[in-house]
């Protein structure tokens, strides 16, 4: 099961970031060029992992777009893009990312109390961006049904699912080290 996938992962190329190591790939980043097959597989694996009992489906700018936008398709649930840019429509709720190579201001919108929501996202490494969603929907009163993650970079899961009270399911684990990724079993 995903094939395609870890076979990508493992030949996707590392590049620094300081001291940070990430890697390249077209789940999480749009290059290289994304093979339709792979995509594919993923999302259909996000759709058998994901509890898509829910009002709306959101996932961050922008790599979560790819993959919420065919999900919305298939299941007919709408979909919200937590955004980079401020619009300031009512009940815009702004959150402050912080990652393991960056801090920026990210904006949730179309997010009301009592609404169930779904995340789904390509990467989960630091959990900056996990965690400012998560702690702005709570705020917001809306009700996490479930977190679907692609790829799981290893060693924060654990400590964000605790910290912030939610199950987060990931598709396939790596670990990067030496400049090369690793699948984590």
């Amino acid at each position: 099961m995903l094939e395609r996938l870890k076979k990508s992962l493992e030949d996707a190329p590392v590049v620094s970031m300081g001291d940070y190591q990430y890697f390249v790939h077209p789940i999480t980043d749009g290059v290289p060029r994304m093979n339709p097959a792979l995509l594919r597989e993923v999302l259909d694996a996000v759709v058998r992992a994901a509890d898509l009992h829910c009002d709306v489906i959101l996932a961050p700018e922008a790599m979560g777009i790819p993959l919420v936008v065919p999900i919305s398709l298939r299941t007919g649930i709408p979909y919200v893009v937590v955004r980079k840019r401020c619009y300031s429509l009512p009940g815009e709720v702004s959150v402050k990312q912080v990652t393991g190579y960056s801090e920026k201001d990210m904006f949730i919108n179309d997010i009301k109390s009592g609404d169930r929501v779904v995340i789904i996202d390509d990467v989960i490494s630091t959990g900056g961006t996990l965690r400012a969603m998560v702690q702005a929907l709570k705020t917001m009163g809306a009700e996490i049904v479930d977190i679907v993650v692609v790829v799981e970079k290893v060693g924060h899961k654990e400590n964000l699912e605790e910290e912030l009270g939610v199950h987060i399911k990931t598709l396939v684990k790596v670990e990067v080290r030496n400049g090369q990724v690793n699948l984590v079993t």
